[in-house]
């Protein structure tokens, strides 16, 4: 294999690259991006750096010193893909044609339908998502959040900090419920509470109102709120469009093995487009944390480059972490309802807490708030029980 294009430039495209590289292969290897920006990292978008104390220089992923050897194509998007001969079709008319091809184009925030065109509504996936939303996020306005995920969670927390007024709408009965349960979703939704900040939960979205900019939001029981400012957190659909006619097999996500390779030889997939089979849940899923755009590349590294004869370690465990109100929140594991949980260490009152997840009386899941130190030996356990 002389030539490998990794089509996606942020996490988990710069990820692949730095694995293929540290793997040994040292062909002609072209990274393709969307966006004009070279690799940045996303967690800080809806805490630090929208908060001010970080700069965009801050967000930077390439070290000063670091050179791949690579050709960049940023600013250009992938249209499609040509399986007879790997080549990748770009919206500027070019074809990057490589003997190995992986795709880490990521995924595009969902928006509210009948929200465009209006100012003030915005979604946050990226660095342009992130200075929009800074710009409106103006002390003594109103902010109203849809979606209580963990994006929209952390912004609320951020724009609290900063003096709005801000609300928040989840049209399921608690927030966090499908990834921690309902009980210790509860219990993660409290810090809403907590810090003033308005938690209206089970009741959807109908329609924003506004003429040229947004002033309210339309709930399905016919309350209205007033918003200054509105955020969309409603999920995300994995960029995979431009892969139709590929061969590939496509439901949300690129479906891949344990090993990150498609039913397409010398194609492999990363990161929040992908979407891997893991033997510990028996099914094929996308992970759309930061770890596992860290860590996953150098399994599909692995793959790619042997031709899927050598066979990678395992991927470890979920692991997402996220910072709201001051509280540090993480959690590793697969959690499914009727699981046991336990609190092994402080108090869920306190909001400092370490609690565990039992399937069968095995861990199978940790979540802690402000216990970094004890949820670091933890997760440990939980990594050795689910790899082994």
């Amino acid at each position: 294999m002389r030539s490998i294009a990794v089509v996606g430039a942020s996490l988990a495209g710069l990820s692949a690259a730095r694995a293929l590289r540290g793997q040994g292969f040292d062909g002609r290897l072209t990274l393709i991006g969307t966006e004009r920006h070279r690799p940045y990292d996303r967690p800080p978008l809806s805490k630090d750096f929208l908060a001010g104390r970080m700069s965009e220089a801050d967000l930077a992923l390439e070290t000063d010193d670091e050179d791949l050897g690579a050709a960049w194509r940023l600013g250009v998007t992938a249209t499609g893909l040509d399986p007879r001969d790997r080549g990748v079709l770009l919206g500027d008319g070019t074809t990057v044609r490589a003997d190995g091809i992986v795709i880490a184009t990521g995924a595009t925030a969902r928006r509210l339908p009948g929200s465009d065109g209006l100012d003030g509504v915005h979604t946050l996936r990226s660095l342009d998502d992130a200075r929009a939303l800074r710009a409106d996020l103006v002390p003594g306005r109103s902010l109203v959040v849809i979606g209580a995920g963990f994006i929209g969670a952390e912004v609320a927390s951020t724009a609290r900090e900063l003096g709005l007024d801000v609300t928040v709408v989840e049209t399921a009965p608690a927030p966090f419920a499908g990834s921690l349960g309902a009980e210790m979703g509860a219990v993660v939704a409290s810090l809403h509470g907590d810090h003033g900040v308005r938690l209206i939960c089970g009741v959807g979205v109908r329609a924003l109102t506004g003429t040229g900019r947004v002033n309210g939001v339309l709930l399905d029981d016919d309350r209205v709120l007033p918003a200054d400012v509105v955020l969309v957190g409603i999920g995300a659909r994995p960029n995979v469009e431009w892969l139709g006619g590929s061969g590939l097999q496509l439901a949300n996500g690129v479906l891949c093995d344990a090993g990150g390779a498609t039913g397409v030889p010398g194609v492999v997939a990363v990161g929040d487009c992908a979407a891997w089979f893991d033997p510990a849940v028996g099914q094929h899923h996308r992970v759309e944390h930061w770890t596992g755009a860290l860590q996953r590349p150098a399994a599909a590294a692995v793959t790619l480059l042997s031709g899927g004869m050598t066979v990678p370690e395992p991927p470890r465990p979920p692991y997402f972490w996220s910072d709201q109100y001051g509280t540090k929140i993480q959690f590793v594991g697969h959690a499914r309802p009727g699981d046991t949980i336990t609190v092994e260490e402080g108090d869920v009152a306190d909001r400092s807490f370490l609690a565990v997840y039992r399937r069968d009386d095995r861990p199978v899941a940790v979540l802690s708030m402000n216990q970094v130190r004890l949820f670091t030996r933890w997760r440990r356990q939980i990594d050795a029980v689910t790899t082994r």
